[in-house]
């Protein structure tokens, strides 16, 4: 008798996203690596300064791969902006500050 093996939707398949996630991986940073070395041969003249614009390259290589490997985990990196109601905090703290400031500088003239 045959087995009943059922395949899982594609957004719960782990295993393709690893595989995807590790040929991205390495193929962005062979890549940036290898412009970063062309970058560093015509750009620059010092051995170490090549090697420099190769780990440049290959630190955004692998760091590119991470971001876009990471939201197709569905968990996207620290998002940069803050919440509203820090906003609203340091808005008012902001005013306080120009407030103080506006008040010594219309004593000193």
């Amino acid at each position: 008798m045959a087995e009943n093996k059922q395949i899982p939707p594609p957004q719960y398949d782990l295993n393709a996203k690893w595989d995807a996630c590790l040929d991205l991986g390495v193929r962005r940073f062979v890549y940036s690596s290898f412009a970063g070395a062309f970058g560093g041969l015509l750009l620059f003249r010092s051995p170490a300064t090549r090697w420099a614009s190769v780990a440049f390259g290959a630190g955004l290589g692998i760091g590119s791969a991470y971001t876009e490997c990471s939201q197709k985990f569905e968990g996207s990196p620290a998002k940069l902006t803050p919440h509203v109601s820090d906003t609203a905090a340091v808005k008012e703290h902001v005013i306080h500050r120009w407030s103080l400031i506006d008040k010594l500088l219309s004593n000193q003239a």
